[in-house]
């Protein structure tokens, strides 16, 4: 909850220029608030992916206040993220609400990109592998193999890494994080599930971006509060790029 419509569209519009000479070497999405993705998507067309930051599991119905995934079609939005630790943590959404969430974001031909991530208690006691594991198993049970390796991606922000407080992982912790999510991935939709894109995200910043970027099992990063000032993201991506390049050509 950050930009206005008119902020946003000045924003995109500028990232737009930024890359227009590496844009078929990178995949660059922009998940705006709600008010502002029609002024957004009307600036950019399709030559930046735009996504909503939530969207709900039914097309229309006694649900006030918030989006169905027909509004986001009109808009021409076929992005969607889901599971975000906010709504988790701060609007009570539960695993089985997501897998709904997700199943109807298939539905609709929409990628998705979900997050999952552990508390710092769940840290700290021991469980962050089994949180994270059945955050993935829960909220991808209605996923078949052939949905999940067109339409899913994830995003993995651990909860204590994310926000004006967060203290990012490090890169060693986020690597056996991401192999570990690999593993879940390919377990549950065969040997094309470790495929699936992984990102990390959790107060991503011009310091740690290469170094997360080169570690095994990191497809991508999901920047946050390091993203806001166009010409800062743009940095870091020109830094990164040719990290991920070489990754890809391994």
């Amino acid at each position: 909850m950050f930009q206005t419509g008119c902020e946003a569209e000045e924003y995109i519009k500028r990232m737009d220029c930024l890359i227009d000479d590496i844009r078929d070497r990178l995949e660059f999405f922009f998940i705006p608030s709600f008010t502002s993705l029609d002024r957004v998507v009307r600036a950019v067309g399709d030559r930046i992916r735009i996504g909503a930051q939530n969207m709900a599991w039914e097309e229309r119905g006694q649900f006030t206040g918030e989006v169905s995934p027909l509004m986001l079609e009109e808009l021409g939005v076929r992005f969607v993220l889901i599971g975000h630790s906010e709504r988790r943590h701060v609007f009570g959404e539960t695993d089985e609400q997501e897998a709904r969430k997700i199943r109807c974001a298939a539905d609709h031909g929409f990628t998705a990109l979900l997050c999952t991530g552990e508390t710092l208690e769940q840290k700290e006691s021991g469980r962050s592998f089994e949180a994270v594991r059945e955050q993935l198993l829960t909220d991808t049970a209605e996923l078949t193999a052939e949905e999940a390796s067109r339409m899913l991606w994830i995003g993995y922000e651990p909860v204590w890494a994310i926000g004006t407080s967060g203290v990012p992982a490090s890169a060693s912790y986020a690597e056996d994080m991401h192999g570990f999510i690999k593993d879940v991935l390919a377990q549950t939709f065969g040997e094309q599930g470790r495929d699936i894109p992984v990102l990390y995200g959790g107060s991503v910043n011009p310091s740690n971006a290469p170094e997360m970027a080169e570690r095994d099992g990191i497809d991508g990063l999901f920047i946050g509060r390091s993203a806001w000032e166009p010409e800062r993201f743009n940095s870091i991506i020109r830094e990164v790029l040719p990290i991920f390049e070489r990754k890809s050509d391994r």
